[in-house]
């Protein structure tokens, strides 16, 4: 089944976490396709650096739970710690939609509950799917024609 994976970090070496999170995915799940790096500004949480973000599309068999504990995993193996809310990290997997998935679970949302709202997950993901789609928003195309420009 398809799946959507935003990727962003602005810690270290933000460059070199998003390829070794993308690496450590090629040997967890078979990778279709991964976007371009983009430089964004943090939304929300304290004063921090900008960050590096991506999209990676992947085929997997997974469970929807089983595959957002496989994400978060790989953050917990490359030093992910979640002490606050929007703030720095070293990397960060966020499983932005799965299949025909809907999901109100308390431990899992699907698609992301905000990924209609951020221009950083929606530019890289129609950059590597034409045909991208929120289930609950529409195309991707025109999501983003409906946001506010970038900073």
């Amino acid at each position: 089944m398809k799946a959507v994976i935003a990727l962003g970090a602005n810690l270290d070496d933000p460059k070199s976490a998003l390829e070794l999170a993308i690496a450590l995915l090629r040997e967890a799940t078979d990778v279709i396709s991964v976007s371009s790096f983009h430089i964004t500004k943090p939304v929300g949480g304290p004063a921090q650096p900008d960050y590096l973000n991506a999209v990676a599309i992947i085929d997997s068999e997974l469970p929807a739970l089983d595959l957002l504990h496989l994400l978060q995993g790989i953050e917990k193996s490359m030093g992910r710690v979640r002490t606050e809310k929007w703030g720095p990290r070293i990397i960060d997997l966020d499983l932005i939609s799965y299949g025909s998935i809907l999901s109100e679970a308390e431990e899992l949302t699907l698609p992301h509950p905000r990924a209609h709202e951020r221009r950083f997950v929606l530019e890289p993901w129609l950059e590597i799917d034409s045909e991208a789609h929120v289930l609950t928003h529409g195309p991707v195309r025109e999501i983003l024609h409906q946001l506010p420009p970038a900073k």
